[in-house]
Formats: structure tokens, C-alpha cells, sequence
């Protein structure tokens, strides 16, 4: 069955349709919560274990967030009978993209972003001034770059459970890569 990524920008609904997808019975994985990915240091390629907060200026600079391939490909192996869904937001998304049946990118303006990082509270990025203009100066791009590689693009700004029937409507799409789907 196949394996989707639910990806977008810091703020765009990413973790609250992961919890609403679980809350349904569906295999879902929130990759920024669930050990898939970690803060690395991109000059020396060593994972921060424990980084600061706030970061200080530069950080986002110096260090990137990062998904593990290897992580990645256990959650395959792991769920290869039942569709899952991987949410998350990563700077080297291409080193997995190709273990993904879907890419799913969430969207919303600036607007929207602004006030979801700013009032947000199962999550502190965003709040600090440096994370919050990188997090919108990315925001400019993110559609047509996502819309570019063939993913399905799905306004964020929608209601919870309209963001996440549009999802599984594009994995219901997707052909099945082997074994019977458990997920419902």
C-alpha cells in the first residue's frame, strides 16, 4: 500500500491532520514528533541532540532540519500492508521523495501563517522572530514548487475535516503497491 507524505510549511496544519487522521484509525506517523527527523549541523553533519531555544541568530543558518532515509524506509517496511501517512516538513525531502506512492502539500497565506505561528501551542517554532520570517519568506514559493513536482496541492485554510477528506481522496487514487488495506 502506499506511502504519502503530508508535507507544507511550519504552521500550515500538518500535525493537527495527523492527529485527526489517528484519531480515525488511519496509519499516520508525525515525523517532526515520532523520531524521523532531527536538527543537523551542516558544516560537521552531527545531529544536535538537545538544540537551543530561542535560537539564536544564525541558527537556521548553521543547522537544518533533516529527515532520516533510514527511518523512512523501516516505516515502509513496517506498514507495507495498509496506506500510511507521513506528515512533516523537511529541508532534504528530496533524499526520501522517491519512497512516497503521494506527496501531499498543505498551503496557506501569509496571513494565515503569521497568525497560526504566532497563537499556536502544541509547537514553539515559529514564535521567535527569526523562525517566523524564515518560515514566511519559504511561504512564497511553496505551491508552485510542490505543484512543479506533482504533488496534490490542498488549501490548509480549509476546515480540519475538509483538509482531511481531500487527503484521503488523493491516497484513494493512488494504485496499491502490494497487500490487502487495512487502514479502514
Amino acid at each position: 500500500m502506499p506511502l504519502v507524505w503530508v508535507t507544507g510549511n511550519s504552521g500550515v496544519g500538518k500535525s493537527a491532520v495527523c492527529a485527526l487522521l489517528r484519531s480515525q484509525g488511519r496509519s499516520v506517523v508525525d515525523a517532526d514528533w515520532e523520531g524521523c527527523n532531527h536538527w543537523v549541523d551542516r558544516t560537521s553533519g552531527e545531529v544536535v541532540v538537545d538544540p537551543p531555544y530561542p535560537v539564536p541568530a544564525g541558527w537556521l543558518d548553521r543547522f537544518a532540519w533533516r529527515i532520516s532515509r533510514t527511518e523512512v524506509e523501516a516505516l515502509a517496511a513496517r506498514t507495507a500492508n495498509r496506506t500510511t501517512f507521513l506528515c512533516g516538513s523537511v529541508e532534504n525531502e528530496a533524499d526520501v521523495r522517491d519512497l512516497f506512492a503521494l506527496v501531499v502539500c498543505l498551503v496557506v497565506d501569509d496571513g494565515t501563517l503569521r497568525h497560526r505561528l504566532l497563537t499556536r501551542t502544541t509547537n514553539t517554532f515559529g514564535k521567535h522572530p527569526e523562525e517566523l520570517a524564515a518560515a514566511l519568506a519559504h511561504n512564497d514559493g511553496v505551491e508552485s514548487a510542490y505543484r512543479r513536482l506533482g504533488a496534490t496541492v490542498i488549501d490548509g485554510g480549509l476546515p480540519l475535516e475538509q483538509v482531511a477528506a481531500a487527503i484521503l481522496a488523493a491516497a484513494g487514487r493512488v494504485p496499491p503497491t502490494g497487500g490487502d488495506d487495512q487502514d479502514r
